[in-house]
């Protein structure tokens, strides 16, 4: 990388020195207790060069989309689509940040960490009486009232099959096993938010126990019966009832006029108990909006806490009520909306204290009731004393930084505070030699040089929310970031949607580059993929940022009746895809939330801010 002239005098690179691993690590936790509890050596630096039969033949490619693709097929009765099998995708070079390099072969080049990546998973108890499935359909298509209310995705067709889903994710990630450029095992795998959907209890133990290998019943309050929006308990036509309508009732809008399928039995299939088969490696969890706000938008209180407890289900708003006014009430968290809201005609169901919602402090005190590694999963005494959800993590050349992008004051979308801003901006100096001031002038910082990945639920676009006092948007933390050449990636989820952004100094500063923001879809929405990310050192003065995208386990078609986790996670994809608020949104070479081909299997360039080649 280029410096400024202070800079320059010390010689043409920023020397390497040993790693000296300091007493007390962030959080007050000593540092035999990190190496004990596996964290500090998730993100090592890897010992050797690119696999260059990998390379070459693409063996790493097995289980990815480099191999092949899972698209939309034709259009069948009433729109409806199947999935087919496409071809594979290669990976595109892009060069945003930098002037074009020949880029060194295989054998030259050197792995430096692979990773996998989860995100919107979105486990959420389709029975619970604290869901407002009845706003969504305020954003159908055609409705007065679309994007009008903070609640869109209050309901989906798939809702009760996202544990599945989530199952099949796991198999795929575990099958893939290793980065699939550098042959490197995966280090871990980071979780990036919305882990859950509604903040409730149960929800966070599936999460928990899923990812640690243990056997888990998605189901809640009367265990040996459905009790939801697609039984027939109280048919409602807006809702897709996979038995079909009650005798004597038309089918429903989802199937006459989306031409969605009849599948009986799935609201048994879906409560079933099943074995999972576990990560297998370290995994670290990010705070997303729907970890800390109920469905992502309120935060809680003892009105909400009661109503997710108990046997009332609310099913609609009540009559005349006027939407517009309620919007408004919502966003700003108006008590009154809440009233309206939960004041319309229910259903009794069946009680469960399993549901109830949980605070920031009791979500991050449950990821030390775990069998996986690390303990705490990246959250820490600290974390637990002062229930900040943010952190620090790893050992070696890279750094790991996760962020509480989750605005305690409501609202879907993200910002930080002042108090992990400053801690953000202490992290990164003491990890980078020399640093950008706020004129663009080059300082001394810290006496070793890390690499640092961000980590955060929401985007810098998506980071817009400043409800509250001192709340920092995305633009002042990306600019933050863009001081310091050592922050090459900022991994994240929230949009659904995959895309990658390069974020670029400015050409005043006389330090060439920047970072890249890459973004993966989520687990519940079509198309329900993850990412393994990997970081090559080049040995060029780059550095390659590796992303590629991974469909999960389910096969291609679910069959006539299914029954296991893989096949019900192949009818959610399905399901997924034919989302009848997405199905005429955006550009059609994009394929929705699937994003630009440039967006999915990428290899980012990047110039590399200290030598890494000893």
């Amino acid at each position: 990388m280029r410096r400024g002239a202070a800079a320059e005098r010390e010689g043409d690179e920023m020397a390497y020195e040993p790693e000296e691993q300091p007493d007390e690590l962030e959080g007050g936790v000593s540092r035999r207790a990190m190496l004990g509890a596996g964290l500090a050596g998730g993100l090592a630096v890897g010992a050797g060069g690119l696999d260059p039969a990998l390379a070459a033949k693409g063996k790493g490619a097995r289980g990815t989309t480099v191999e092949r693709t899972l698209l939309k097929g034709a259009k069948g009765k009433n729109g409806y689509r199947k999935i087919v099998v496409g071809p594979g995708e290669p990976h595109v070079v892009r060069h945003d940040l930098m002037k074009r390099t020949r880029r060194p072969g295989p054998a030259r080049r050197r792995g430096l960490i692979a990773m996998g990546q989860l995100t919107d998973m979105h486990l959420l108890d389709a029975q619970s009486p604290a869901r407002v499935e009845f706003l969504d359909r305020l954003d159908d298509p055609g409705s007065p009232y679309a994007v009008a209310l903070p609640f869109q995705g209050a309901y989906r067709a798939q809702d009760m099959l996202t544990t599945h889903v989530a199952e099949a994710t796991v198999r795929a990630l575990r099958r893939v096993g290793r980065g699939p450029v550098t042959g490197l095992p995966f280090a871990f795998t980071v979780t990036t938010g919305d882990n859950v959907d509604n903040t409730q209890y149960n929800e966070l133990r599936w999460q928990i126990d899923l990812l640690d290998g243990k056997r888990i019943r998605p189901d809640s309050g009367d265990l040996t019966k459905y009790e939801g929006v697609a039984d027939q308990t109280v048919y409602d036509v807006n809702y897709w009832h996979p038995d079909g309508p009650p005798p004597g009732q038309p089918a429903d809008l989802r199937m006459s006029r989306y031409g969605f399928p009849r599948v009986p039995g799935l609201l048994d299939a879906c409560r079933r108990p099943f074995g999972t088969r576990g990560l297998g490696m370290p995994w670290v969890s990010v705070f997303g909006n729907h970890d800390g706000l109920v469905q992502g938008n309120v935060p809680g209180n003892p009105v909400i806490n009661q109503i997710a407890t108990g046997s009332t289900k609310i099913i609609d708003l009540p009559p005349g009520v006027n939407v517009g006014e309620l919007a408004g009430q919502l966003v700003t968290n108006d008590p009154q909306g809440l009233a309206t809201l939960f004041g319309g005609p229910s259903r009794q169901v069946t009680a469960d204290p399993n549901r109830r919602p949980l605070s920031r402090a009791e979500t991050i005190a449950e990821y030390f009731k775990s069998s996986g590694r690390p303990h705490g999963h990246g959250y820490t005494a600290w974390n637990l004393a002062t229930s900040n959800a943010y952190y620090a993590f790893g050992k070696g050349r890279i750094r790991g930084i996760s962020l509480d992008t989750v605005n305690p004051h409501g609202g879907a979308e993200g910002s930080i505070d002042e108090a992990q801003f400053a801690w953000l901006a202490e992290q990164l100096k003491k990890g980078s030699r020399h640093y950008l001031d706020e004129r663009g002038h080059a300082v001394r910082g810290g006496k070793h040089d890390r690499l640092f990945v961000i980590f955060s639920h929401h985007t810098v676009g998506t980071m817009t929310n400043a409800d509250g006092p001192g709340r920092v948007l995305g633009p002042a933390v990306r600019d933050l970031l863009l001081r310091f050449p050592n922050v090459v990636l900022w991994v994240n989820g929230h949009t659904h949607r995959n895309t990658v952004t390069p974020h670029a100094r400015r050409k005043s500063s006389k330090v060439p580059g920047g970072f890249w923001e890459v973004n993966t879809a989520a687990h519940v929405d079509w198309p329900q993929q993850a990412r393994t990310v990997e970081i090559v050192d080049n040995r060029n003065g780059t550095l390659s940022i590796f992303g590629t995208i991974v469909d999960h386990a389910g096969p291609t078609s679910y069959g006539k009746h299914p029954k296991s986790p893989l096949e019900l996670a192949s009818l959610s994809r399905e399901l997924g895809a034919n989302d009848w608020q997405e199905r005429d949104k955006g550009d059609p070479g994009q394929d929705g939330r699937r994003g630009r081909v440039e967006d999915r299997n990428v290899e980012l360039l990047v110039p590399a801010p200290f030598s890494l080649s000893r």
